[in-house]
Parts: structure tokens; sequence; C-alpha cells
């Protein structure tokens, strides 16, 4: 298996790639505009050449040729005869231009055909000290700037017209390959690369933190894997290491706690049938009392070691059908225990053509516009609100079951008809083992709430409590019950 590279690593690799693609990049600009500039001057210098070749008789620059035109058309004034010539491009654009001579010089005058475009002359900057030879460069320094392949006719005082051709030096062959484009491409594509690199190690780092924050709700694996660095590795390596050694120590404290139980059921069988020959009646109560309350007081705090292992695989549930099926089974037991349905939902419809009111749906007829559907562990959840109603029914005579949902969350809230409890006294015994001052008349071990609350954080929940909205002898004063909160996550 390949090695996991260091997040160090991988960052100084990017760091010098970025770098040194940088370099690439700007090393083909800086080639392109340097190869461009000189591409430029080259042109400018053949002019300025060409310039003292015409007036002067000197060589011609390399690259440019020049011929007489033909004898009948070489003393024209004008440039309309050029279009008489058949082997010029079309349509055959023609720029004029006239060069003022030098003092003791002829007039240049310029006539540049191409079939392209017609060439901004009047954009060139000239100044008072430039000769002509310098124009006639920056005439020349001009046409390289285009893509064309112009032909140029000049005729020097009340000479005769010579065509010119300089395509080699000033056409668009001459012209050097523009690297830019490729730079800024080479630029665009290196920089998504490292990007995708770096967003895809972030979102192994990213994707493993959400499979830690799902694992309370939806489980997870005995032990797990993941792509990306070896920092990454290390951590995901940690994080195997710390739920094996918890599992274990869950797993050890429910084994002893199940063979201390097992191992009390033998002696306890032997308290009750001697329990069992003893006259005195009162004293054969208590001393049975004092057993169940022993054994008791174990199985609730296997119970509560069996919802801290998390051993159930959660799945998707009908949570209305779970909530209305256990309110049901205390009902049938005679309990006053009772279901408080939702409110029908009601779709605002859209104007009608016809009419300028608007209609209303009913979505209560519907089979499944009331079933609240949520991922969860459902023996779980089931003992959770089993200790909600028990806890509603010793402390406040009845329990009033209602269950709501929005898109992310269901809330399930059971109301007692009131008792002596504060909402900070429930509270405040939340922790395992811990008892109202109240209730020393009732029975329990101070374990059920601790479950709830347990089952509610393996669930992305939370269990909360307020006070509720029954009041005193229906009159609208202080609101008597208590109303528990068990807030869980639908997905």
């Amino acid at each position: 298996m390949r090695r996991a590279l260091r997040l160090k690593t991988l960052s100084r690799i990017w760091v010098v790639t970025g770098f040194v693609i940088g370099l690439v990049t700007a090393g083909l600009w800086l080639q392109s505009v340097s190869a461009w500039q000189s591409h430029l001057n080259r042109s400018e210098t053949a002019g300025v050449l060409l310039f003292h070749s015409l007036q002067h008789g000197a060589p011609v620059p390399t690259g440019v040729t020049v011929q007489p035109v033909p004898q009948a058309l070489a003393y024209q004034t004008g440039s309309q005869w050029i279009r008489q010539l058949p082997d010029l491009p079309k349509p055959g654009f023609v720029t004029d231009v006239s060069i003022r001579p030098d003092p003791g010089g002829a007039v240049l005058r310029l006539a540049v055909v191409s079939g392209d475009l017609q060439y901004a002359v009047s954009e060139l900057v000239s100044d008072a000290g430039q000769t002509a030879a310098q124009k006639l460069g920056g005439i020349t320094r001009l046409l390289a700037r285009y893509c064309s392949m112009p032909v140029v006719f000049a005729r020097l005082g009340e000479g005769s017209w010579q065509r010119i051709d300089g395509t080699q030096v000033w056409g668009c062959t001459a012209a050097p390959a523009d690297l830019r484009l490729l730079a800024v491409l080479l630029a665009a594509v290196a920089l998504a690369i490292l990007l995708s690199l770096s967003a895809d190690t972030v979102a192994n780092f990213g994707a493993f933190a959400s499979q830690l924050r799902q694992r309370r709700t939806l489980g997870g694996p005995d032990r797990y894997s993941a792509e990306g660095p070896q920092e990454l590795q290390q951590i995901v390596g940690a994080v195997n290491d710390h739920l094996e050694g918890a599992r274990q120590q869950i797993t050890k404290r429910a084994t002893v706690l199940s063979g201390v139980s097992h191992d009390l059921g033998t002696p306890a069988t032997r308290l009750r049938l001697r329990a069992a020959l003893i006259a005195d009646a009162e004293l054969r109560g208590k001393l049975e009392a004092d057993i169940d309350s022993m054994t008791g007081m174990i199985e609730s705090v296997l119970t509560y070691t069996r919802s801290e292992l998390s051993l159930e695989t959660p799945r998707q549930i009908s949570l209305s059908a779970l909530v209305e099926a256990l309110v049901a089974d205390y009902q049938d037991l005679g309990r006053p225990v009772s279901y408080v349905a939702a409110p029908p939902e009601v779709m605002q419809g859209a104007q009608s053509l016809f009419s300028l009111r608007t209609g209303q749906g009913d979505l209560s007829g519907l089979a499944d516009a009331r079933r609240v559907l949520v991922t969860a562990r459902p023996l779980l959840l089931q003992r959770a609100l089993t200790n909600l109603v028990d806890n509603a029914l010793k402390y406040g005579r009845r329990a009033e079951v209602r269950l709501e949902a929005t898109s992310e969350r269901a809330v399930i809230t059971v109301e007692d008809e009131g008792s002596e409890l504060t909402v900070a006294d429930i509270e405040a015994v939340l922790a395992p083992f811990q008892r109202g001052a109240n209730t020393k008349s009732i029975d329990g071990f101070g374990l059920g709430l601790t479950i709830v609350a347990t089952v509610a954080e393996q669930h992305g929940g939370s269990l909360s409590f307020e006070q509720g909205s029954r009041t005193e002898g229906g009159s609208q004063g202080r609101s008597k019950g208590l109303c528990a909160r068990l807030e869980i996550l639908r997905h």
C-alpha cells in the first residue's frame, strides 16, 4: 500500500509546484512580449533602411524586395491606378501616406494595399525631431502590428512608382508566435489542479469529521479508514484506538454488571423463599420490598449501560406510529395517558382564473401526510418515551403526549397534570441516581431521566423541561404542569 505523504510535505510540494508554474508562465509571457517587441523593432529598422535605399540608393534591407511597376503606370499621380494591377490582395484596401521630406529632400508618397484593413496612420505619434527615415520606420512598425500581408507602393518626389514587398519582415508570417494565451491557460490549468488537490485534502478531513458527528445518531463502523495525508491517517488511528478503548470499557462494565445481576439472582431467590417463612407479615413485606429494590436497581443500571453501548442499529421508522402505539398500550391498561394529534395542515392554493378567491386544501386525509419518518433506534426511543410517561404518571398523575416535527427535527412532549417539582428541580436530578426531595415514597432509582438524556444525545438531540400549558382549575392562572421535551434529529 502506498504510504501517505505528510500534510507538511504536500504543502511544500504544492508551493514549489505553484512557484515553478509561475516562473514558467512568467517566462512564456515575457518571452512572447520580448519576441513581439523584437519583431516591431526589426520592422521599424527595415523601414529606416528602406528610406535610405529609396533616397540614396543604399542596399535594400534583408527580406525586402523593390521592383519597378509597369512603365505605363510608373508616373501616375494618384493611387487609383493600383487597382488595375492583377496580383494584389482583394478586396484591396488602399491606405495613402505622405512623408514630408527633410530639408533639401523630396516628398515620399506611399500607397499600402491590404486585403483586410486600412491602417490607422493617424495613430502614429510624430514630433518635430523625427527624420523622414524615422517616419517611414514608424509606418513599417505599424504594418507589423497587424497580422496582414500588405504590399507597399512608394514614389519619391517626381520619380516613378516602385513596388515594395516586405512580408518577410512585417507580414503576418514574420510575426512571432504569441505564447501569452498559452501562458494564461497553463496558469489556469495548474491553479485548477492545485485547488482541486487542496480541496480534496480538505474534503477528506471534512468527510471524516462528518462521519464522527453522525456516529451517535446513525451509528458507525468499529474502525474507520480515510484517504488523505499522513496526519489524517494518524488522527484516524488515534480515533480508532479511542473508540476501541471506550468500547472495551463499556463492555467490561456491562459484563461485570450482568455477572453481578446473575450472581445476585440466586441469593435473592433464597432470601425471598426465607422471607416467605417469616410469620410477621409487616417484617416479611419490608424484607421483600428491599429484595425487589435491590434487583430492580441492578436491572436499571444494566439498562443504562446497554443504552450507552448503542448496540441497536439505526433504521427508518415512523415516529408517529411508535408514539401512538405506546400511548395505546397505556390506554389498554387503563392508565391516564392521552395523545394530542397535531392540527391538520391547510395548504393555501393559488387564485383561480375565474375567481379572485384562493382555494384551500386539507392534507389530513392523505395517508402519508401525518407520518413523521425518522432514522433512529426504535427500542431505545421506546424506552426513553416510556420513562418520560412513567415519570409523568408518578409525579403528575396524568400524561399528555404530543408530537411535532420540522424538516430537520422531531419533538416529543410529555406533559403531566402538575406536581410540586419545578423545572429547576427536575433538571437537577438528570445525573445518575439523583432523585428529588419529594420522591421518597415513590418507587425508582434515579436513572430514568438519565437514560432519556443519553438516548436523546445518541439521536443528535437533547432533553429539556419547561412549564406546561395546564392551568389551575381551568382558569387562566399559574401553569401547574411540567412538560418534558425530547428532541431528536430526523436524519
